[in-house]
C-alpha cells in the first residue's frame, strides 16, 4: 500500500470493530506481528529504548526517526509512532516531530502531556501542543491519525476527573484518538468513553480481556512495551537456568523465521 492507502486503512480501523494494535520493538518483531495477521502497528518508546541499550525516555528524536523508518519498511502496515512528549516542550517542536515521522512512513503518532522532568504540562500549554501537532498532521497530505495522551495515571496523579477534562481539551484541539494509559478498571474506561467523542485507545493489562475493554468503550487496545518485556523475561529465564545449572532445556523452542521474515 502507498502511505496514503495505509493512512486511510488506519483511519478506517478506528471506525470499525474494536481492534488490537500491538507494539513491536524492532524490525524483526514488526515482521512477526505482520505475519500473525495484525492490521496496524504502534511503536513503543520503552521497547525501542531497550533495543538500543537505554532506559525509556533516553533516546533522541533522530533515533526515533530511524526506528520509525525501519518499522515502516519492515512491516508494510500502518504505523503509529510513540513520540513521547514530542521530544520538546515547545508546540512548534512537537509539530516538527509529527512532520518528521510522517516523512519516513508513519501514518499516525501520539503526543504525551508529561515532560520527562516529572511534570505534567499545564492544561492550556498541553492543548496548545496538540493543536500544533494537528496543524502539522493536516499538512502531511494524508489523513495522519493524531493520538493525544493524558499521563496522569502513569505518573502518580490518578485523577479521573482531571484526566477527562484533559482529554476533552485535546479532543477540542484536534486529536483523532484519545489515550489515558494506566487505567485500571472498566469503570474508568467507560467514564472516559462516555465523556468524550473520539475513539479511545486503552493500554492492555493482564487482568482485563479484550471483550471487557471493548464493551467499556475501548476502540483500540495497545500493549506498550509489554511484548518486549515478555520476550526479555523469557530470555532471562533461560539464561539464568544456563548460568546456574547448565540446563539448556529452555532453548528447545520452535520458531519460524523463514515464515516471519521472508
Amino acid at each position: 500500500m502507498s502511505q496514503l492507502e495505509q493512512a486511510e486503512a488506519f483511519r478506517a480501523l478506528h471506525q470499525g470493530d474494536p481492534f488490537v494494535i500491538p507494539n513491536p520493538w524492532d524490525a524483526g518483531s514488526a515482521k512477526v506481528l505482520r505475519h500473525l495477521g495484525f492490521k496496524a502497528l504502534a511503536t513503543t518508546s520503552g521497547g525501542m529504548a531497550f533495543a538500543l541499550g537505554k532506559l525509556d525516555g533516553n533516546v533522541t528524536l533522530d533515533q526515533v526517526i530511524e526506528h520509525t523508518r525501519s518499522i515502516a519498511e519492515a512491516s508494510e502496515l500502518p504505523v503509529s509512532v510513540d513520540l513521547e512528549n514530542g521530544h520538546s516542550h515547545a508546540p512548534e517542536d512537537v509539530a516538527r516531530a509529527i512532520t518528521r515521522v510522517a516523512e519516513v512512513g508513519a501514518v499516525g503518532g501520539s503526543i504525551e502531556d508529561w515532560d520527562r522532568e516529572a511534570e505534567i504540562y499545564e492544561l492550556s500549554h498541553a492543548a496548545e501542543r496538540i493543536a500544533a501537532a494537528r496543524e502539522a498532521a493536516d499538512a502531511t497530505g494524508f489523513p495522519f491519525t493524531l493520538t493525544a495522551r493524558a499521563e496522569n495515571f502513569l505518573h502518580d496523579a490518578p485523577d479521573l476527573d482531571d484526566t477527562i477534562v484533559r482529554l476533552q481539551a485535546y479532543e477540542e484541539a484536534g486529536a483523532d484518538v484519545l489515550y489515558a494509559p494506566g487505567l485500571g478498571s472498566t469503570d474508568q474506561i467507560r467514564a472516559i468513553s462516555d465523556a468524550t467523542g473520539k475513539p479511545l485507545n486503552v493500554l492492555a493489562r493482564s487482568g482485563l480481556s479484550m471483550s471487557e475493554m471493548a464493551q467499556a468503550g475501548a476502540q483500540r487496545v495497545s500493549v506498550g512495551s509489554r511484548l518486549a518485556w515478555v520476550a526479555v523475561a523469557a530470555m532471562v529465564d533461560a539464561a539464568e537456568e544456563i548460568r546456574d545449572s547448565g540446563d539448556f532445556s529452555k532453548l528447545a523452542v520452535r520458531v519460524s523465521p523463514d515464515d516471519w521474515l521472508g
